[in-house]
């Protein structure tokens, strides 16, 4: 019983263990983040337009730019749009 229980030991340590895949969200996104990273796919918007904004920047789905004018914008990341991607919509 004893080399049973060491063939089974030696056969755990051969086998590889599965490797977790890497999440691109930490956290489901609200609906409210789906309607702005909708916005953002047809164009940026203001920096503070939607109080959203800082959230997804947190998740790297947005990204800060300026206009032609100056002022702070906000665009889709390429995180952003693999988002919309996994979701059709893109």
């Amino acid at each position: 019983m004893d080399n049973n229980a060491n063939n089974n030991e030696h056969d755990a340590q051969k086998t590889p263990v599965a490797t977790k895949r890497p999440t691109m969200l930490r956290r489901l996104l609200s609906h409210h983040e789906l309607a702005t990273l909708l916005l953002l796919l047809h164009a940026p918007v203001d920096a503070y337009a939607k109080p959203e904004i800082p959230r997804l920047q947190e998740a790297g789905l947005v990204e800060s730019i300026l206009s032609d004018a100056g002022a702070p914008q906000f665009r889709l990341t390429d995180e952003g749009n693999a988002i919309l991607r996994g979701l059709g919509i893109k």
